[in-house]
């Protein structure tokens, strides 16, 4: 958190927002877990502010739903629950389907070019056992599908959801079994769609998001027992 801390001093924005932010990072990359109490003194001597800024930034992020007051015991990262991670991606499905359907019509051929750059380097970001080098190289693949459908109320719908899928994202990620297969299922989609076999790309884009799911509820389990 100290780096990301620094990093946004740096560009001179409101303490209270660097606060936010720095916090809201902490919670989707998973740096602060899911039921993690946040103390209001820890958190102000880790990030050297004082507590008001820490208290602002508690209740903006129990408006996003990402803290959650209990009582008795104060604020703690809000857990992810198979519902509300079931209902993200279910729309993300949809938005991923149409997506891939779009792309097939309208990619060009310098898209697909850096579709399969992307494929290389997620590969490349998956040996290197990094989970945020993972995540970020994920988004990056399916940032240039839904680049390529032209449809920038498409990229805004999927943007709305960006952070709540990062979360996600981190937690099927943690599940190192399952890389081998990322890997593999990221090919086969940039070759359903560098063919335009529009069938294909959106039955992979299924198997795909199905698998994530999966992957995530295994990990739930795994983390509550």
């Amino acid at each position: 958190m100290e780096n990301y801390m620094q990093t946004n001093m740096d560009a001179l924005l409101p303490l209270r927002d660097v606060v936010f932010k720095t916090l809201r990072q902490a919670i989707l990359t998973g740096e602060l877990a899911p039921g993690e109490r946040l103390m209001e003194i820890h958190l102000a001597e880790k990030l050297g502010v004082s507590r008001t800024p820490i208290r602002e930034a508690i209740r903006k992020l129990e408006l996003e739903g990402l803290v959650t007051m209990v009582p008795r015991r104060g604020a703690q990262v809000s857990k992810i629950s198979k519902k509300s991670m079931s209902d993200v991606l279910e729309v993300r499905l949809a938005l991923d389907d149409l997506a891939a359907e779009l792309a097939c019509e309208r990619i060009t051929e310098d898209e697909i070019a850096r579709l399969l750059e992307a494929c290389n380097a997620f590969e490349c970001a998956v040996s290197t056992k990094d989970i945020r080098k993972i995540a970020t190289a994920d988004v990056a693949f399916h940032d240039i599908i839904f680049e390529s459908t032209r449809n920038p109320r498409l990229s805004q719908l999927v943007n709305n959801l960006a952070e709540q899928m990062y979360r996600y994202r981190f937690e099927y990620i943690k599940d190192t079994q399952i890389h081998d297969n990322l890997v593999k299922e990221h090919r086969e989609i940039y070759e359903a769609i560098k063919a335009k076999d529009k069938a294909r790309a959106r039955n992979l884009i299924h198997v795909h998001i199905e698998n994530q799911e999966h992957a995530i509820i295994k990990q739930m389990q795994i983390e509550q027992k």
